[in-house]
C-alpha cells in the first residue's frame, strides 16, 4: 500500500516534535530519577502503541501487524544495545548527569542513520530481489555472532576506531573538567586559550554513534525481513528509538539479570533470515514453497522475548541463592562446636579469603 506524501509529512513532523521534547527535557544535566524514567518509557510506549492502532485502522491488518512486529523486533534490538551504552557510559566514566544528553545525541544519531539505511534498502530490495537471501544470510550469521560472543567480557572503548579519528582531526581538551564529562557542564565543544577543541564529553558521544552505525546494519535488515513498506520500516525504527533514552534508565538496573536475551535474540534474528530466504524462494523461484507469515513472526518474537526474560530472571535468581548460600556456609562451619578433625577444609579455605 503506497503511503501518500501527506502522511510521510505528517509522520516526520510528529518525530520531530517529539525530538525536539527530548532535547528541552534534557536541556539541564540532572540525574534521571527512576520515576522520571518510568513515565517517559510509559509515554513513548504508549505513543507507539496509539499510532500503531491508527495504523491498523487506516492501512489494515497487515500493515498493522507488520508495524507491531516490527516495533517489538527493533525494541528489543535496543535493550541489547543498552548494554554496550551502558559499557561505554561505565569506561568513560561519564557522570550520571550527563548520561542523559550522551544518550540523546545518540538518539538522533540513530534515527538519521536509519533513515539513510531504510532508504538505500528499499532502493536496493526494488532493484535486486535476491538481495533478500543476501540480508537472510547476514541476519543467520549475526544470530551465530550473538551466540558466540555471549559472556566475552567487552573489550576496551578506549581503542574504538571513533576514538583515533576524532583525537587525529581535532584538538581534546583533555584538562577540562576531570576527563569524566564535566567539562563545561556538559559542552560538547571548548575553546582554551583562544583554541578551539572538543571535551572528553565529545569523544563519548562519537563512540555512542559509531556503535549506533553497527547497529543499524544489523536492525535495518531484520525490520525487512518483517515488512517491505518503507513508511512501517521507518517508523517502527522511529519509536522504538524514541524511547531508548529513558528505556535506559530504566533498565540499568536490570541490565545484568537479563542474561539470555542474547540466545532470544539470536533466535529471532536466525528466524527472520529464514524468514527473508523463504520469501526471495517463494516470490521468485516457485510459489509452490511456504513463506512464513507476518501473524506466525509476531507470535514467535513475542513468545521467545518472554521466554527469555522469565529464564533469565529465573537463572539470576537461583545464581544469587547459591552465591548467599555459600557465603553462609563459612559461618555456619565456625559457629559449631570445634569437635572433629583439625584439618583445613577447602571451604574453609574459602571462608577465610572472602573474610580477608
Amino acid at each position: 500500500m503506497t503511503v501518500p506524501l501527506w502522511a510521510w509529512a505528517a509522520t516526520i513532523g510528529g518525530i520531530v516534535v517529539l525530538v525536539g521534547i527530548d532535547i528541552w527535557h534534557a536541556r539541564s544535566p540532572h540525574e534521571v530519577s527512576f520515576r522520571e524514567a518510568t513515565l517517559w518509557s510509559v509515554i513513548y510506549v504508549a505513543v507507539a502503541v496509539v499510532f500503531g492502532v491508527i495504523l491498523l485502522f487506516a492501512m489494515g491488518t497487515k500493515e498493522g501487524t507488520e508495524y507491531f512486529a516490527g516495533y517489538l523486533v527493533e525494541k528489543s534490538l535496543s535493550v541489547d544495545n543498552l548494554f554496550i551504552f551502558a559499557v561505554i557510559l561505565g569506561q568513560f566514566a561519564v557522570p550520571k548527569r550527563h548520561q542523559q544528553k550522551v544518550l540523546l545525541w545518540g538518539v538522533i544519531g540513530a534515527l538519521v542513520m536509519r533513515a539513510i539505511f531504510i532508504a538505500i534498502g528499499a532502493a536496493v530490495i526494488s532493484a535486486f530481489a535476491f538481495v533478500f537471501v543476501i540480508f537472510g544470510l547476514f541476519l543467520m550469521y549475526t544470530a551465530w555472532t550473538l551466540i558466540r560472543q555471549h559472556g566475552q567480557e567487552p573489550k576496551d572503548m578506549h581503542d574504538n576506531r571513533a576514538v583515533k579519528f576524532v583525537r587525529r582531526i581535532v584538538t581534546v581538551h583533555e584538562d577540562q573538567g576531570d576527563h569524566q564529562g564535566e567539562s563545561d557542564d556538559g559542552k560538547l565543544t571548548a575553546r582554551v586559550n583562544g583554541k578551539w577543541g572538543v571535551t572528553p564529553l565529545f569523544i563519548v558521544v562519537a563512540v555512542i554513534l559509531s556503535v549506533d552505525l553497527v547497529f543499524a546494519l544489523d536492525s535495518i535488515p531484520a525490520i525487512f525481513g518483517i515488512t517491505q513498506n518503507a513508511y512501517i520500516v521507518f517508523t517502527a525504527n522511529a519509536f522504538a528509538l524514541l524511547g531508548l533514552r529513558a528505556l535506559y534508565f530504566l533498565l540499568v538496573g536490570l541490565l545484568d539479570r537479563l542474561v539470555h536475551l542474547s540466545y532470544g535474540l539470536a533466535f529471532i534474528l536466525a528466524f527472520i533470515g529464514v524468514k527473508l530466504i523463504l520469501l526471495y524462494l517463494h516470490e521468485d523461484v516457485n510459489p509452490a514453497i511456504p513463506e512464513i507469515p507476518t501473524w506466525l513472526s509476531l507470535v514467535v518474537i513475542v513468545a521467545t522475548l518472554a521466554v527469555v526474560t522469565v529464564t533469565s530472571l529465573v537463572s539470576t535468581r537461583n545464581a544469587e541463592a547459591k552465591a548467599a548460600e555459600s557465603s553462609d556456609a563459612p559461618a555456619e562451619l565456625e559457629s559449631g562446636d570445634g569437635g572433629g578433625t583439625s584439618s583445613t577444609t577447602d571451604a574453609d579455605q574459602t571462608g577465610s579469603r572472602t573474610q580477608s
